[in-house]
């Protein structure tokens, strides 16, 4: 259903927008030659972006860099980025590397190529365009996942017990302080390591005071200023609520503070990531801290009451509230989710060609077995809220003395069978009488209650009392609800997880609209790969190097490609032979010659055609003498 609903929606359209930047045009062109030396360069995006100290870098022929002025924005407009240049740069192939930071604060780099008067006879190297440093970046993915799951206990928890209002809140104290702390400590870890994720640098640059100094400046490094701002003021009232009597409910003014600080705890997220960009910035905010508040009332209130069901006797009661505001939250996720993925993916076909879209569906995924495992919950809920009416199974620990007197009594009104309970429990009745000296009762007429005469012991037994069919012991409903929790949890954490993953994943939408402008977003715009290659034997000198090989555009259809062969000292070198060919092993294609020849200089081929998108493996051989040559293979990524 939820499937359905999202390709309803994505058949609607909408116009052109995106929630990562994408490069729209360069000014000057990539590739392009000019006639005189521009004064600047000029990029253009799809939407605002911020600038770094060094957003961009500009290398000349001989791969020096060219010294240019302080970046900034073309005209006023948040969507560009310029640069001044020398007045006269000389001729040849200049490089440019750019860096900058989107309105939805995931940093995005490229580079691109530009000739003075005439290209140059070799073309430059691409200098390194990585968008993030492999250790900031994963330190910096733990430090969102582990707020996510912080904000979701903490706010989770906290509506569990205004909505929910168990009678004991001793054992969810822990959960509300475990929240607290997780989301603070990794709301300051995520402002230290900010400045070293948008800059590509190492985390050991975390505590550099020029760099913390320059994110306090920024619409991220804001959002979370206010965050530790706002969780000052949860734990002054986590602690007036502590000193509440046990057993006293919150006041109706702490419970409406307490709703506030949520809402703007959600919006520190909202307020820097995907929801703060692209089209319909309002309502997609809106729907971003609806989205949020359900999934912590959701995956928050499940935990607390997989806590209270391992600790405490939890009321019926409780259990029933819960289980509407998860049904309410889940009408939430859904509808609020199927806007947001409208909004991401904007066409159908980016469900299965992004990544953003693939992501998506293992989501959707997840998202129905954690509504299975809610159906399995609630259906335990309703079996026993039934069993405890009817008297026959209770939830351990809640069993009321009014409860028992009906069971009894309803016990007390099933006919027994001849010579039976029933019989023995007159006997009993009758020898506690003779004990204590009380005046026996009146026997009922023997019609009432027939006799069955006991035969000798030395003859056999012609009649017997009826049996009573075998019982099964009572199912304990507490544990068969506590199993069904806890699946919930599993699968909801994986829930989280890859929401979290969503909001650092380029939407397919600005895939989309990247492909469209033809410049990549996050990455260079042509495919660069280095191939090192070693070639010797023990006791002899061996022959080092490596060949840089470059793919533009690097997509399906005809590339350029231009292959530079590097000596171990990092200076050209001549080969007798270079051999380029290209592999597709999951569809079977290959391999495919790229007939490379000699340009003087370096080795190139006008036009290798890919048809395929898809992980290519690419073999380069280069002979170093006449009787000596090594191969080595590499991945290459072609994008569609």
């Amino acid at each position: 259903m939820l499937l359905g609903a999202v390709l309803i929606l994505l058949g609607l359209g909408s116009g052109p927008a995106s929630a990562h930047a994408a490069l729209r045009s360069a000014d000057p062109a990539d590739g392009s030659v000019v006639k005189t030396s521009p004064g600047s360069i000029t990029l253009t995006f799809t939407e605002s972006v911020g600038l770094l100290d060094d957003s961009f870098r500009v290398f000349d022929p001989d791969n020096r860099r060219v010294k240019t002025g302080r970046a900034g924005h073309a005209d006023d407009r948040a969507d560009t980025a310029r640069v001044t240049l020398p007045r006269k740069l000389g001729t040849g192939t200049f490089t440019v590397a750019w860096r900058v930071v989107s309105a939805d604060s995931h940093p995005i780099a490229g580079a691109f190529t530009f000739s003075v008067g005439k290209p140059s006879a070799v073309p430059p190297a691409l200098p390194s365009t990585s968008v993030e440093n492999p250790a900031t970046s994963g330190l910096f993915n733990i430090g969102r996942y582990l707020a996510y799951l912080a904000a979701a206990l903490l706010i989770g928890t906290g509506a569990f017990v205004a909505v929910c209002g168990p009678p004991d809140v001793r054992p969810l104290r822990r959960l509300l302080m475990a929240g607290w702390w997780a989301l603070t400590g990794s709301t300051v870890f995520l402002l230290l390591l900010r400045a070293p994720y948008e800059t590509g640098v190492g985390p050991a640059q975390a505590l550099d005071l020029s760099g913390l100094t320059r994110t306090l400046g920024t619409r991220p490094g804001l959002a979370l200023v206010a965050r530790l701002v706002l969780l000052a003021a949860v734990a002054a009232l986590l602690l007036r609520q502590r000193a509440l009597p046990q057993g006293q409910r919150p006041s109706r003014a702490s419970l409406v503070t307490g709703g506030a600080l949520a809402v703007a705890l959600t919006l520190t997220w909202a307020a820097a990531e995907h929801a703060s960009a692209g089209i319909q910035v309002p309502t997609a905010m809106t729907s971003s801290v609806l989205h949020l508040l359900a999934m912590a009332a959701w995956l928050g209130g499940l935990t607390a009451l997989l806590t209270l069901l391992h600790r405490a006797s939890v009321p019926s009661y409780v259990v029933t509230r819960f289980s509407r505001t998860a049904g309410f939250s889940v009408v939430v996720l859904v509808v609020t989710g199927v806007y947001q993925s409208w909004r991401g993916l904007g066409s159908t076909s980016a469900l299965t060609d992004t990544t953003y879209g693939r992501v998506l569906l293992a989501k959707l995924a997840a998202i129905t077995l954690l509504l299975m495992a809610g159906a399995w919950s609630r259906r335990t809920v309703r079996g026993a809220t039934t069993a405890t009416t009817a008297g026959t199974a209770t939830t351990p620990g809640n069993v009321t003395a009014e409860a028992a007197e009906a069971a009894a009594k309803s016990e007390a009104r099933v006919p027994q069978p001849v010579g039976g309970r029933a019989a023995a429990a007159a006997d009993t009745d009758t020898d506690t009488d003779t004990d204590t000296g009380s005046r026996p009762t009146e026997s009922a007429p023997t019609e009432s209650v027939p006799t069955v005469a006991t035969p000798p012991a030395d003859e056999p037994t012609r009649t017997s009392a009826p049996t009573r069919a075998p019982t099964r012991p009572p199912v304990d409903p507490r544990r068969t609800l506590r199993r069904s929790v806890l699946v919930e949890v599993t699968v909801a954490v994986v829930v989280l997880v890859l929401t979290t993953v969503l909001t650092g994943t380029l939407p397919g939408r600005a895939a989309a609209e990247a492909a469209a402008a033809g410049q990549g977003t996050g990455l260079p715009v042509a495919s660069v790969t280095d191939v090192p290659f070693s070639f010797g034997s023990p006791g002899v000198s061996s022959v080092q190097g490596k060949v840089q090989v470059t793919l533009d555009p690097g997509r399906v259809g005809d590339s350029n490609l231009q292959a530079v062969v590097y000596g171990p000292d990092g200076g050209l070198s001549t080969v007798p032979e270079l051999r380029i060919s290209f592999t597709l092993p999951d569809q079977d294609v290959g391999p495919l010659d790229a007939k490379v020849t000699d340009k003087g200089g370096y080795w190139g081929a006008d036009a290798v055609n890919l048809p395929m998108p898809g992980d290519w493996e690419m073999k380069v051989t280069v002979r170093v003498s006449e009787v000596d040559q090594v191969s080595v293979t590499k991945p290459v990524r072609i994008e569609r």
